[in-house]
Order: structure tokens, then C-alpha cells, then sequence
């Protein structure tokens, strides 16, 4: 009677563990100008760390749809491509967007996770997708791992301004997960050849959203983007004011290659726009060299920039937290230095 019962129990539990199904994320494939963003490449690393399928959604115009469909084929880690077109999609809103994802998501979903970007768009249609699905989201995270065995995933994220990192577990019970990457975490995914199955998804019409996009304002400049540059020089208040930051920053940007940043405190003082912010209210970078040129080292300012691989600091205080952080320092008049690196540069 003892063996049946243990019988009986074993093909429950092996029963029980067939059901448990195997990661597989959706990635939200951001884009501009026909181009795919990067941090959406870095989301598609972080899915495949889930160890399943990895399908990817792009939702443009119709116009826009083909050529990107086109980049995102090549892009290694996705199995599939999922697309959406509509006039309504020229420039996706969370209004416009949400309805697609819920009608994509609720019905007999084969996925187990749903992976963004943290960008300002992403960061407005997940947590409301998820709240539609009555399921959490979880925001900016830096690393990944899924348990098979239990269905469950963990995640690491920072807090307080970067000074300590929580750990969530987001268990089985949760049966979808939505959470954004931190694009400074994971590296972009890269361009392979290879074969993805394309399908393609029926628009979801929203009468007379709430919200439309009039216009968008960008900063042009012959400059590498900021959040993806590999080098970054930034300044802070001790450029006294506009002029002086743009004549004493912009040459050495130049002969660097690299991208122009700029502290709260400057930006705040009208010495920089503040799409070149870094810190904790701005952009978080993690370049190969990031320059910190009068910069104190706030620690708004340094939770936007301490994981570069190589920090340079020039300020005339030799007390300023910018140097605990720095790997090399210089207690120095910036403008004394900057003119003199330039020269030795061109060199």
C-alpha cells in the first residue's frame, strides 16, 4: 500500500514539474530615425540571460516598418520578430501603445517576461501595461537570472542613489514579469547572420487618444551621442557660465572623440543643455574614460557615472568627493590644465 502511494505521488510531482514552462521574453525594440536604439540591443542581451525564446516587437508606421524589420533580422539572440504597424505608431505613446501589448499578452500568452530599455518611453508603457495585467514591474535593473527549476527570476537593481543594490526574487506566482535594463549593464547585442521568423500583428486602433505627440525637440551635434560614447568629458558650476564651458570643454571633446556632459549644478546655471546631464536625474554613462573637470562629485553626480572604466578628475579642491571615486586625480586650475592637454593632444 506504502509503494502505490509513493507511486501515485512521484507521477504527481513529475506531472507537476512537465508544467512549468521555459522562459520566453518579449523584447520592446525601441527606435529612431530608422535606427534601433541601443539600449533596446542591451535588453536583448539581458532576455537571453533568461536562457529561453527571445522574441522581439518592433510597432512603427508603415513606412518605417520594413527598413527596421530589416536591422532588427540581423540582430543575434532574437528567435522572432513580431511587428505592428500603424499611422498611429509614427511616434508610439504609452496610449497608443498599451492597448496592443495587453490584447499581445492576455490571451493564451506564451510569454514569460516582457524586457525593455529603461528610456523615458519604455519607462511609460511597461509599468502600465503591467498594471493592466494586474502584475508588478520591475525598473532599471543590472543583472538577471531565471530558475528554471522553480519558475521564479531574480533580479539586482541599484538603490539610494546607487549606494546599495537590491535584490528582487519575482517568484511563479507572477506569471509574466516586466522589467527594464539599465542599458550601462549589458552589452548591446551585435549584428549576425542569421535566420528569424517574421509575423506580423493587427494593429489595435485607439479612437481618439487622450494625448498626441506634437513635435520633437533635439540638441543636434557632430559630437557621439551621450549615452553610448565611449569617452565622455564633463564639466560642472566651475565653468562659470556658458561661453567659458562650451570654450573650454568643446577643444578637448574634439580632440578626444568623445561626447560633452555636464554636472546638475551647470545645467541648472544655463551652462549646458540639460540633455547632457549626468547623474542620478539625468543620463546614466559607463564609458571607457569619463573626464570630471570642476565637477565636486555630488553623489547625485556620481550615481550617474561611477561604473566607467576610467575616471579622471581635475578640481583646485583637494577635499572633493569626486576624487574618492576617481582613478586618476589632478588638484588643479582646470583652466590651466585643459588648454595644455588639448595642445598635447594635437600633438
Amino acid at each position: 500500500m506504502f509503494r502505490v502511494r509513493s507511486s501515485t505521488l512521484s507521477r504527481a510531482l513529475i506531472r507537476s514539474y512537465a508544467t512549468i514552462p521555459s522562459p520566453h521574453a518579449l523584447v520592446f525594440l525601441e527606435h529612431q530615425h530608422g535606427e534601433l536604439d541601443s539600449g533596446s540591443l542591451s535588453a536583448v542581451t539581458a532576455a537571453t540571460q533568461l536562457g529561453g525564446k527571445v522574441t522581439g516587437l518592433i510597432v512603427a508606421s508603415p513606412d518605417q516598418v520594413q527598413s527596421l524589420l530589416d536591422k532588427a533580422k540581423m540582430v543575434k539572440g532574437l528567435d522572432t520578430l513580431l511587428h505592428a504597424a500603424s499611422t498611429q505608431y509614427t511616434m508610439p505613446l504609452p496610449e497608443t501603445v498599451t492597448p496592443l501589448l495587453e490584447n499581445l499578452l492576455s490571451h493564451s500568452s506564451p510569454f514569460t517576461h516582457v524586457v525593455s530599455a529603461h528610456s523615458s518611453s519604455a519607462k511609460s508603457i511597461l509599468p502600465r501595461v503591467a498594471a493592466k495585467l494586474n502584475v508588478p514591474a520591475v525598473s532599471d535593473i543590472t543583472s538577471v537570472e531565471h530558475d528554471v527549476s522553480c519558475n521564479s527570476t531574480t533580479f539586482t537593481r541599484p538603490i539610494y542613489a546607487g549606494n546599495a543594490i537590491s535584490t528582487i526574487r519575482a517568484p511563479s506566482s507572477i506569471p509574466i514579469k516586466f522589467f527594464t535594463v539599465r542599458s550601462t549593464a549589458f552589452s548591446a547585442a551585435i549584428s549576425a547572420d542569421i535566420e528569424v521568423e517574421v509575423k506580423t500583428l493587427d494593429p489595435v486602433q485607439v479612437s481618439d487618444p487622450p494625448s498626441e505627440h506634437i513635435n520633437t525637440l533635439l540638441t543636434k551635434s557632430d559630437r557621439p551621442d551621450l549615452g553610448v560614447a565611449s569617452r565622455v568629458v564633463s564639466g560642472g558650476r566651475a565653468l562659470k557660465n556658458a561661453e567659458t564651458f562650451q570654450a573650454t570643454l568643446y577643444p578637448l571633446a574634439d580632440a578626444l572623440g568623445a561626447a560633452v556632459g555636464a554636472s546638475r549644478a551647470a545645467v541648472d546655471a544655463g551652462y549646458a543643455d540639460n540633455s547632457l546631464q549626468v547623474g542620478q536625474t539625468g543620463k546614466v554613462v559607463a564609458p571607457e574614460l569619463y573626464m570630471a573637470l570642476g565637477i565636486s562629485g555630488a553623489i547625485q553626480h556620481l550615481a550617474g557615472m561611477k561604473d566607467s572604466k576610467l575616471i579622471v578628475a581635475v578640481n583646485k579642491d583637494p577635499d572633493a568627493p569626486i576624487f574618492q571615486v576617481a582613478d586618476v586625480g589632478l588638484v588643479a586650475d582646470l583652466f590651466e590644465v585643459v588648454p595644455e592637454m588639448v595642445e598635447k593632444l594635437k600633438q
